[in-house]
């Protein structure tokens, strides 16, 4: 498949805020379309995200329709409207009920449009436009993580001075997640007056094998991938042309990665942040430690960091991993701070569990969560098996396996095999259905 592309500036339409985000090209097509695909896929748990043809690729076309294309039904339809409101910060007067009785994504844009214009001129966000971002739940349940625009805006300046000369984006990460909407929303824009021409096009490579990067990529291009997405690239890229910057977050990047593909040619920026932070620190080394943004101080608190916002005033941001640091700007991930869930009353550590099933000689990787409150309140684990490894053996042999080696809390009850453990178009782990194993 080919990969797509989008100019980040085509003018400001009429009417809107020069500078308003939404307003360049056609990134709140993509932003909105990426984000109500995800929460149809989470509509519909086991199923394909919509019956939508391949050849309609996100994002999905303006004359494309909820019902004739998707098949969203009236539950649904509600659902996402409330995730698109919520999202984009629009304002409520009537929003609601404009995107129900409205069936085409085109109709979505515009009113979503129209209603951040609206709450831009009545600034109805105290402290400027915001937006609300979904953490993936990869380490417990999905949170809401609110951001100030002009907090991103502050990254996206401090991103810019470390990839100048960028013409061109190819992304192969969603853009409604803030990794994404930071790297091919936000940095676009700000990279316009560094580069000439001005616009700086985004091309979508999430419908391209990573193979395909070898023929796409050129000079002054910025590739945007995560860890599992680069691995791939790996494989198949054996050099790349000179001044083709890569980045990746979402998850660690395993520095045997980031030296192969630095002997092909790459300069790969690894960004450590998350969804309730956004970007700490930054290297394009592996092994080296990373430095964090300027904005941000190490503080006493072992368990926080302080970050400057745009207006000068000071916040704590509780860190989600444990930070081993260096000097007072260099560190380096130290693991979850604290993974624990309650089975049974008692804490355990699905991590953990996952390094003990790892231990089996049959089982190349796994992964271990707590069931979701329809499938039960035990553990429940994902089993990638090593090559040639009978698959039925050992689904049989595993849970007398663990008998010996974890408590009756720290047990999964239930196992799912597969080729590879579950993740998002982002990177981050998956969760997976026990009854569609």
């Amino acid at each position: 498949m080919s990969a797509r592309s989008h100019s980040a500036s085509s003018g400001t339409r009429r009417g809107a805020s020069p500078d308003a985000w939404w307003t360049h090209g056609d990134a709140l097509r993509r932003v909105v379309t990426d984000l109500l695909a995800a929460e149809l896929a989470q509509l519909r748990p086991g199923r394909p995200p919509s019956p939508l043809p391949s050849s309609l690729p996100l994002p999905w076309p303006p004359d494309t329709r909820f019902v004739r294309d998707l098949g969203v039904d009236s539950l649904e339809l509600m659902g996402l409207g409330t995730t698109l409101v919520e999202a984009l910060h629009l304002r409520r007067g009537g929003i609601d009920e404009q995107l129900l009785a409205r069936q085409c994504v085109g109709d979505w844009v515009a009113s979503a449009q129209a209603s951040l214009e609206a709450g831009l001129r009545a600034g109805a966000d105290a402290d400027g436009p915001a937006l609300t971002f979904r953490t993936s739940g990869s380490s417990g349940s999905p949170k809401r993580c609110t951001h100030a625009l002009a907090v991103l805006e502050q990254e996206v300046a401090a991103l810019a001075l470390l990839l100048p000369g960028r013409r061109r984006i190819l992304s192969a990460v969603p853009s409604h997640h803030i990794y994404g909407f930071l790297f091919t929303v936000l940095l676009p824009h700000r990279l316009m007056g560094t580069v000439d021409p001005g616009a700086v096009e985004v091309v979508d490579l999430r419908q391209a094998a990573p193979g395909a990067l070898a023929g796409l990529a050129r000079p002054g291009d910025l590739v945007v991938a995560h860890p599992g997405w680069w691995e791939a690239a790996a494989r198949v890229v054996p050099a790349f042309d000179v001044d083709v910057v890569g980045v990746t977050s979402t998850a660690p990047c395993p520095d045997a990665l980031a030296d192969t593909l630095a002997a092909a040619g790459l300069r790969l920026l690894q960004v450590y942040g998350s969804s309730e932070t956004a970007g700490i620190g930054w290297r394009d080394r592996a092994g080296v430690p990373f430095t964090l943004f300027c904005y941000w101080t190490r503080t006493d608190d072992t368990a926080s960091v302080a970050r400057t916002l745009p207006d000068g005033t000071t916040r704590p941001y509780p860190l989600q991993d444990r930070l081993d640091w260096a000097d007072g700007t260099h560190f380096l991930p130290g693991g979850r701070l604290d993974g624990a869930v309650q089975v049974g009353g008692m804490n355990v550590f699905p991590a953990y569990v996952a390094d003990v099933l790892a231990l089996h000689p049959q089982v190349r990787e796994a992964a271990v969560r707590l069931m979701r409150p329809d499938e039960g309140r035990r553990l429940k684990a994902f089993v990638v098996a090593q090559p040639g490894a009978d698959v039925d053996q050992l689904r049989a042999g595993l849970p007398g396996w663990i008998a010996g080696r974890l408590t009756a809390p720290e047990r999964p009850v239930a196992w799912t095999f597969g080729s590879r453990l579950p993740r998002q178009a982002s990177g981050k782990p998956a969760d997976w259905i026990i009854d569609a194993e």
